[in-house]
């Protein structure tokens, strides 16, 4: 799973390496606009929907916290 979100991380902001244990967010990897597309992205890949109530920021501060989200959503690990 890291693998794949590591991968649509990078199809979204190239420019960046996800493999660091940063907050994506605070360090302005991504923006608003990113995490949408990235919310898209992940449904897309995983068949799955994302409650519009769980797109808050931090959900999407890292790896580990969108591995949560997925596994939350009914994705396996």
């Amino acid at each position: 799973m890291r693998d794949i979100i590591i991968e649509i991380l990078t199809e979204i902001r190239s420019e960046f390496d996800f493999n660091q244990d940063l907050d994506f967010i605070e360090q302005g990897m991504l923006d608003s606009f990113d995490v949408i597309n990235l919310v898209t992205s992940l449904d897309e890949h995983f068949k799955i929907s994302i409650d519009g109530t769980d797109i808050f920021p931090e959900n999407f501060c890292s790896i580990n916290s969108i591995a949560n989200l997925l596994i939350k959503n009914g994705v396996k690990p």
